[in-house]
């Protein structure tokens, strides 16, 4: 496939988005349908879209291409997966029945009621800093892709064609906001999943498999392990650490995170947003077994045909992600390289667009209070909202360039990892807010406590092996929430009165 027949592809299926918005915006540009989609979304679409978000372009390369990692992590990925469920569930039973009853437009303001404004103010920064940091690396890994099989071809330089994704996601975002989002995000989730089973079957295809063939064949091939359980204290994949750290993990990272809150909330009433949360904990299961299977399958593929894994540009070293596009756009026919490119597309429009979106709305709501009823159809704050999701563009990319610059996967991947552990904070705040509601903290040593939390953790973090022996994983996020619930316990005191939310 010629680099100039992608670029009219990515050109075309931006149009249709940018239509969508159109047609949407038509029906109200104001901050309440920005914020909260003038809480009308079906819960069928939001539980279908919130899909697309949830895997990211990440997902959509990085997970295939563990299943045949050096490291031997083979299905390892499915216990995480399992976790994530878990912590769904909790999301669903605990969380939104609080915002609900709250009816909050901003999750954090639940803190502010609860603890303060600093500890309100605390919270909002904590997620505007990790969900810069891990959108831009998202966008980033998926750019790289792009970069490589398309725009070097032009003599495009990297920044610009970071800057042409976030501009294209600007455009068709910052009128109507979550409204526009819920229905492309739907759309693009579509296009996503059908991109995967679509190339299942040409894969299958060029193995000479049938679909149930394949199934047998990923069984009895080397990249189908599923749970360990061995060395419980030095190994990274034990099935406790993988439960426990994708339980927690969704918790933090969905369940108090504005970005995909905002779409539940944007539901009629609880028992919608419910309905969505179950619906979606199903397909999202689902969907990541089929992403490994997928991975297995390319390697097989891989195996039989003398594919090499690329190299890294920067370092020489293999690159697993750039294992189902190498395949995809380089070795299969023109389809499945369009939909390989249909489905990349898809999850970092889809993810990004959401993030972009939940930004703009934890800014605008959480510091400017735009959420208040007399500024939600305001003509100036809808203008100031204009500017700050205009800000937000310009800071994912400045963000990207700098991962850019690092030019080492390793490093990018350390950043990465620092963004998970800014959420350890959320989660211990909202603990303690849930579980010790006789206690009043100290408002003004919250900031301070949600600072040093991940310091202490991240020391645990580099010394538990010389120290006990252990190595850390995703579980490493309890530790972090744990170091925060206890600063503001010994900080804070007992009240007469037990606190009713």
């Amino acid at each position: 496939m010629s680099s100039t027949t992608i670029l009219i592809f990515i050109l075309v299926y931006f149009g249709l988005l940018l239509f969508i918005s159109n047609v949407i915006s038509k029906k109200g540009q104001d901050n309440d349908s920005f914020f909260k989609a003038n809480k009308n979304s079906k819960w069928y679409l939001v539980a279908f879209g919130m899909i697309g978000t949830a895997l990211s372009g990440v997902t959509f390369i990085s997970v295939p291409g563990e299943v045949g990692s050096p490291n031997g992590e083979q299905f390892k990925y499915f216990q995480f997966v399992l976790g994530n469920a878990i912590g769904f569930i909790i999301i669903a039973k605990v969380l939104l029945p609080l915002y609900y009853r709250m009816n909050l437009t901003s999750i954090y303001s639940y803190i502010e009621q609860r603890m303060g404004v600093k500890s309100y103010k605390t919270a909002a920064s904590i997620f505007l800093v990790s969900r810069t940091i891990s959108s831009a690396f998202r966008l980033y890994l998926v750019v790289i892709v792009l970069q490589r099989y398309v725009f070097n071809d032009f003599n495009i330089p990297f920044p610009v064609t970071v800057l042409l994704a976030l501009a294209l996601i600007f455009l068709y975002t910052f009128r109507s906001g979550l409204k526009t989002i819920i229905i492309t995000d739907t759309l693009q989730t579509f296009f996503l999943v059908s991109s995967v089973f679509i190339t299942i079957y040409f894969v299958c295809d060029s193995l000479d498999l049938t679909v149930l063939e394949s199934v047998s064949t990923i069984q009895k091939s080397n990249y189908s392990k599923i749970f360990f359980f061995d060395n419980f204290l030095t190994s990274k994949y034990h099935f406790v650490k993988q439960i426990l750290g994708g339980m927690f993990v969704t918790i933090a990272m969905t369940g108090l995170d504005q970005d995909l809150m905002q779409k539940n909330l944007s539901c009629k009433n609880i028992g919608e947003a419910q309905k969505n949360m179950f619906t979606f904990t199903g397909i999202f299961v689902l969907i990541n077994i089929i992403f490994l299977s997928l991975g297995a399958l390319l390697y097989i593929y891989a195996s039989k045909n003398n594919v090499q894994i690329p190299l890294d540009l920067a370092s020489g070293k293999p690159r697993t992600d750039l294992l189902f596009p190498e395949i995809a756009l380089n070795h299969l026919s023109i389809v499945p390289a369009f939909i390989f490119l249909l489905g990349i597309i898809a999850a970092t429009f889809a993810t990004t667009d959401s993030a972009l979106t939940a930004l703009t709305t934890s800014f605008c709501v959480d510091f400017l209070g735009m959420d208040k009823a007399e500024n939600l159809n305001n003509n100036k704050n809808v203008k100031i909202r204009h500017w700050v999701h205009f800000g937000f563009s310009i800071l994912l990319f400045l963000v990207i360039i700098v991962l850019n610059s690092f030019n080492d996967a390793s490093v990018v991947a350390l950043i990465f990892r620092a963004a998970s552990y800014t959420y350890g904070p959320l989660l211990g705040l909202y603990a303690f807010g849930l579980l010790q509601k006789s206690r009043l903290v100290n408002d003004k040593l919250i900031p301070i406590i949600c600072i040093i939390s991940p310091i202490f953790t991240y020391f645990l973090s580099e010394n538990a092996a010389q120290l006990f022996g252990y190595t850390f994983d995703n579980e490493l996020i309890i530790i972090n929430g744990l170091f925060t619930y206890i600063g503001i316990y010994f900080t804070s005191r007992q009240s007469s009165e037990r606190i009713s939310f």
